[in-house]
């Protein structure tokens, strides 16, 4: 390497090793570089990803401890900066001021696409804004990975983030779903995956395909695969669920239901349940919106006079 390729100004080496190789990174341009960092297995990074976390100027991340993990891995000696949720404000205008001054900085979550379900949205907004480059350097995402290995449709999907803690906020957000003619794709916590499905059958149908895709890309990677209703009879009765989830939803089923049969579907099954339950099953059956059903359930009362 030629020393003004090889080094930065305070004499750091910059490159990587990869096979007991040594290999040089060049300087990077000036920009945002949001890289894709492997989400288990650290085999899973990419050449180029290696180069500019060795070659930026730069190095933000959200878990420093988490980050040099990798770097040690594959020998590189940038030294990492901690940039996240509790110190946007502070470590923020610090990395758009490097931005300014035509230094190259690149950004990393702890696992996957810095920007999916991490920080980071901030401070790329910020940056398009002031008219800096963002560079998107792909790799590992954990959606995409469970939505090819989970068997589901992917002509068309929808990631949707963490489902909501509380029980009404996530079979409210599922319901927002019910129609949808795409896959969903949703991270979950390991302690709520029970509650999830059983609320996720509720809401979309039990018979609904799904998969809870477990511990990607790790030793004890796991697909379960089934109905909404098998899977939360499944997790009914494990204890003690690990690793980090998504889980993965088949499209809405394709139906044509008539202004008559929705009517109809209605006022029957108003005759027997609660407006809640009575809208959360006609969603079931029609593949509408449990909340526009519910609200065409109260316009009824309010018609009849009750």
């Amino acid at each position: 390497m030629d020393n003004e390729n090889a080094t930065t100004e305070g004499g750091r080496q910059r490159g990587f090793r990869l096979h007991n190789m040594a290999v040089p990174a060049r300087p990077q341009e000036p920009g945002l570089y949001l890289v894709a960092t492997p989400i288990g297995n650290l085999g899973d990074v990419t050449l180029r990803a290696l180069e500019t976390l060795a070659g930026a100027d730069v190095l933000a991340c959200e878990d420093t401890r988490v980050t040099r993990v990798l770097l040690d891995r594959y020998g590189i000696q940038n030294r990492p900066y901690a940039y996240h949720e509790h110190n946007a404000d502070e470590a923020g205008p610090r990395l758009l001021a490097a931005l300014e001054a035509g230094k190259s900085v690149a950004l990393v979550s702890d696992a996957g696409t810095p920007l999916v379900s991490d920080p980071g949205y901030r401070l790329a907004q910020s940056a398009i804004e002031a008219g800096y480059r963002v560079i998107p350097i792909p790799g590992a995402s954990a959606p995409l990975a469970a939505l090819v290995g989970s068997g589901l449709p992917n002509d068309a999907f929808l990631f949707a983030g963490f489902l909501p803690t509380k029980d009404k906020a996530r079979r409210d957000r599922l319901s927002e779903f019910a129609a949808t003619p795409a896959t969903l794709m949703f991270f979950e916590s390991p302690h709520r995956i029970g509650a999830a499905l059983i609320a996720a059958a509720d809401v979309l149908g039990g018979d609904r395909p799904a998969s809870v895709c477990r511990e990607l890309t790790k030793s004890y990677e796991e697909f379960r695969r089934g109905t909404l209703a098998e899977l939360a009879a499944h997790y009914a009765d494990v204890d003690n669920v690990k690793g980090e989830i998504v889980l993965v939803i088949g499209p809405a089923p394709e139906r044509a239901v008539e202004e008559a049969d929705i009517d109809a579907i209605l006022a029957d099954l108003s005759q027997t349940l609660p407006t809640a339950k009575a809208a959360a099953e006609a969603a079931r059956i029609t593949g509408l919106p449990r909340k526009e059903l519910y609200q065409r359930l109260l316009d009824r009362k309010a018609g009849d006079g009750r």
